[in-house]
C-alpha cells in the first residue's frame, strides 16, 4: 500500500510541475489552482506513504528521483527542452544514487 501511495504522490507531483510554465508565474488562475492542488495532494500522499511504513529517506529519494526523470522526459518531449548529454548523465546519476541508497540497506 505504501508503494501505491508513493506512486500517486509521484504522479501528482509530475502533473503539478508540468503545469508550472502554464501558470505564468501564478498569474493564470486555473492552471495555478490545478498546479497547487496537485502539489498538495502529492505531499499528502507522500506523507501517508511514510506513515504506512515506508522509510522517509527511501520514500523521498524515490519521489524526487522518479519525479525528476519524468519531468526531464516531459520537458524534452512536450515542452521544447533540448536533450543533451548532460541531462542524460544527470538522470543516470540520480538513478544510480537511488539504486545505491536502496542496495545499502536504507529500507
Amino acid at each position: 500500500m505504501a508503494y501505491l501511495l508513493l506512486l500517486g504522490a509521484i504522479f501528482t507531483e509530475v502533473i503539478a510541475t508540468s503545469l508550472l510554465k502554464s501558470t505564468e508565474g501564478f498569474s493564470r488562475p486555473w492552471p495555478t489552482v490545478i498546479c497547487l492542488v496537485n502539489y498538495g495532494v502529492s505531499f499528502a500522499l507522500l506523507a501517508w506513504s511514510i506513515s504506512r511504513g515506508m522509510q522517509t529517506d527511501v520514500a523521498y529519494a524515490l519521489w524526487s528521483a522518479i519525479g525528476t526523470a519524468a519531468i526531464v522526459l516531459i520537458a524534452v518531449l512536450f515542452l521544447g527542452s533540448p536533450l543533451t548529454v548532460s541531462k542524460v548523465a544527470g538522470v543516470a546519476l540520480i538513478i544510480i544514487g537511488v539504486v545505491t541508497l536502496n542496495l545499502s540497506g536504507a529500507h
